[in-house]
């Protein structure tokens, strides 16, 4: 079985490898295609790459590993297609965030004018990725890592249908931290979770049946023995009656978080950027440990993930049972519940075909699914609580009308997506993003 990354070049991929390593059993991924437009890029991480194989100490059993700046020869023959890309690259980050902060509103890379900015960079692309995956592999599943996911995914589901599914490690992580501090199996548990991506609540978590979540919310000290417990408060979870995904702080605690990130020395893409230029840079060594050094850099990487959020809260480190990623194993149970018909339950990213209720049946949602040979399909959700529902339907207008933008290269939709966004409160705050944005970036000279 063939899978191609389309931003194979990226830093999270060896994670997705190193997961395909520990399967050995029939169907498994045999072949691993990389695309990527900077070959320096490539070159690195087939390094980490073959480091893996070594430590690990199974060459015969590794997938191998091509890569190629060609994106056509890399999705010819795909089975699966991975696409993590970064439009902009870095760079394109620190700059979204830098323009947003400049104006005193959010620059987060998934939420507000940071990921308008973005996916008006990125669906353009996107869907040109899933035409030639229509064209060249019309058989092959997409797995869609690149951010923003939920959107990004949608624009994608436009032309591959439901053979796109999004993914995204948040719920993963939030409901593994709720069953360890409950004492749960989190294999055994059911968590009903909804919403759309980085926008979704945990509204019970249930064992064998029976819903522990409001044990939880009744116990002080159990709330304030996880992250999102000590991020947003024992109280406000108890009034939300659920438990947010992080994400949420940027809108529930926006000013607070809004004036860490302008306090920071910098931002997270600018930190980021440097981060990984100095890896990229050091491996191109040959005599360098390319593993060593992608380990060390991942670890960094994790240790400061939402730092700002943290520090506004006074939530302190992050616990080290969450520094250890999360979306490669998603990836890999959603690839062999296709590829081999091994059922299985995942919170994913896909068309919404009426399992939430308020939104149409195109838009796309995070919900949990049931997975099989014949792909995701959503399972119904209780209706969300009004103020969740109010909240998921005014993202999912702003992500419309990016998408509408993109399609038609209307600055004036552009405009709209920022001044209907709940963390931009002004149309002319949203006319001078777009203006700034458009100047910044040469990806978005579409925009008449």
């Amino acid at each position: 079985m063939r899978l191609a990354i389309v931003g194979g070049g990226g830093f999270r991929v060896p994670l997705v490898y190193g997961a395909l390593l520990g399967d050995r059993a029939e169907g498994r991924v045999t072949e691993v295609v990389l695309h990527d437009l900077d070959a320096g890029r490539l070159h690195a991480v087939s390094r980490v790459l073959a480091e893996q194989v070594r430590a690990a100490g199974a060459p015969g059993a590794a997938p191998a590993v091509r890569a190629t700046t060609d994106l056509d020869e890399a999705l010819r023959g795909a089975d699966f297609v991975f696409s993590a890309i970064r439009v902009g690259g870095l760079q394109g980050r620190a700059d979204d965030e830098r323009v947003a902060l400049a104006q005193g509103v959010l620059g987060q890379e998934t939420v507000g004018a940071g990921g308008i900015a973005y996916g008006l960079r990125t669906v353009p692309v996107a869907v040109d990725i899933a035409r030639r995956v229509a064209r060249l592999a019309p058989g092959a599943w997409v797995i869609n890592f690149t951010n923003p996911a939920g959107l990004v995914t949608e624009a994608m589901s436009r032309h591959l249908g439901d053979r796109v599914i999004g993914i995204c490690d948040s719920p993963v992580g939030l409901g593994r931290r709720i069953a360890r501090v409950l004492g749960a199996d989190p294999g055994r548990v059911w968590i009903d979770y909804a919403g759309l991506n980085h926008l979704g609540w945990v509204r019970a978590l249930r064992v064998d049946g029976r819903d522990e979540l409001p044990r939880l919310l009744a116990d002080p000290e159990l709330l304030g023995s996880f992250e999102e417990g000590r991020l947003f408060g024992a109280d406000w979870l108890r009034s939300l009656g659920a438990i947010p995904n992080e994400y949420l702080h940027y809108y529930y605690f926006n000013r607070e978080t809004v004036r860490a990130y302008q306090r920071a020395e910098l931002t997270r893409g600018a930190f980021l950027r440097d981060q990984q230029a100095r890896f990229y840079e050091g491996v191109r060594d040959p005599d360098a440990p390319a593993l060593a050094a992608w380990e060390r850099t991942r670890a960094e990487r994790e240790a400061t993930y939402m730092a700002e959020n943290r520090e506004a809260a006074g939530a302190g480190e992050r616990e080290a049972d969450d520094l250890s990623g999360g979306y490669e194993k998603v990836a890999l149970a959603l690839m062999r519940a296709i590829a081999r018909d091994e059922r299985t339950t995942l919170i994913l990213n896909v068309r919404n075909r009426g399992a939430l209720s308020g939104l149409d049946a195109e838009a796309v949602v995070e919900v949990p699914c049931l997975v099989d040979a014949s792909g995701a399909h959503p399972v119904a959700a209780d209706p969300l609580p009004g103020h969740a529902t109010g909240l998921v339907c005014a993202v999912k207008a702003v992500e419309r009308e990016v998408l509408a933008a993109a399609e038609s290269g209307s600055r004036a939709r552009a405009v709209a997506a920022f001044a209907l966004h709940p963390l931009v409160d002004s149309v002319n705050v949203a006319r001078r993003l777009v203006e700034e944005y458009v100047r910044v970036h040469p990806g978005l000279s579409y925009l008449g």
